[in-house]
């Protein structure tokens, strides 16, 4: 079997397709949730705490000199990170508790009696008819 064609068995295998189908959906999902929390949660949040933009807090490290930037420790981006994970943590939970509870109430609804197979309709005439003569 050809490199190719090894190579596009594995590419189009179900699995393979799910986690690509996911990771895409994850990376949008990741997207709206920073713009949530960026935009709706910590203005708020800053507002509340006396007007801090978490965003902007930073540690200077070295000072801005001639033609360089200046160094810094950026922790208000990282406390903003850890509340886009905080989140998107807490939303996956939620789903995957939701799921859970639909699968636990299909497993707990009682399965329809299958229908009975013809073999055990035919003993059962047999078993009738031989009640009758007795």
């Amino acid at each position: 079997m050809s490199f190719i064609n090894e190579f596009k068995q594995f590419a189009m295998k179900g699995n393979v397709v799910d986690m690509a189908v996911g990771i895409i959906v994850g990376a949008a999902f990741g997207k709206i949730v920073s713009s949530f929390v960026g935009d709706v949660v910590m203005p708020p949040l800053g507002l509340l705490i006396g007007g801090v933009d978490f965003t902007e807090l930073a540690i200077t490290l070295k000072a801005a000199s001639e033609g360089a930037a200046a160094v810094t420790l950026n922790y208000g981006k990282f406390i903003q990170t850890v509340f886009d994970f905080t989140i998107v943590a807490f939303a996956i939970f939620i789903a995957i508790k939701a799921m859970n509870t639909l699968q636990k109430t299909a497993e707990a609804a009682p399965a329809a009696p299958a229908e009975p197979s013809a073999e055990e309709k035919l003993l059962t005439e047999i078993r009738d008819l031989l009640k009758q003569r007795s």
